[in-house]
């Protein structure tokens, strides 16, 4: 009898585990690259810190310095740009480091703010991953 339970106990932790990491939409870098050749009208959050997003990121990117969105001063630093997100329709595209848990920090704090979650998009791999390098703003300094 304990075996059965330690088992279903295991099998429903995997389960909500495969069910959370399920829970985020994210955007292929050639889909990204498709939208920002085309002009797709998109909200880019780049949460970087500010070294970083100072050598590249994106044009038109929101500049946040957000990451890795675990302190309230993180997201307070989030906070400022809800209102500019929730006043559009557009998908928004979450910039990070490598596309992991500073962009589902991100995208799990809008959506307690209210914003969709069907709208939130993490770019796969973040920027450390982003192949198309002519596409973005680059600083040598």
């Amino acid at each position: 009898m304990r075996k059965v339970l330690v088992m279903t106990v295991l099998l429903l932790v995997a389960f909500a585990t495969t069910a959370l990491a399920g829970s985020y939409n994210y955007l292929e870098p050639e889909q990204f690259k498709q939208w920002i050749e085309t002009g797709k009208k998109v909200q880019i959050v780049d949460i970087q810190v500010p070294a970083e997003f100072q050598k590249q990121h994106f044009k038109g990117s929101i500049e946040t310095n957000a990451y890795p969105v675990k302190s309230a001063e993180d997201k307070q630093r989030l906070d400022k740009v809800v209102p500019a997100l929730a006043a559009g329709q557009e998908e928004i595209v979450v910039i990070c480091p490598r596309g992991g848990g500073g962009a589902k920090n991100t995208a799990d704090h809008l959506k307690e703010k209210g914003i969709a979650a069907g709208r939130l998009l993490i770019l796969q791999d973040g920027m450390q991953g982003w192949p198309y390098k002519d596409l973005i703003v680059v600083r040598n300094n």
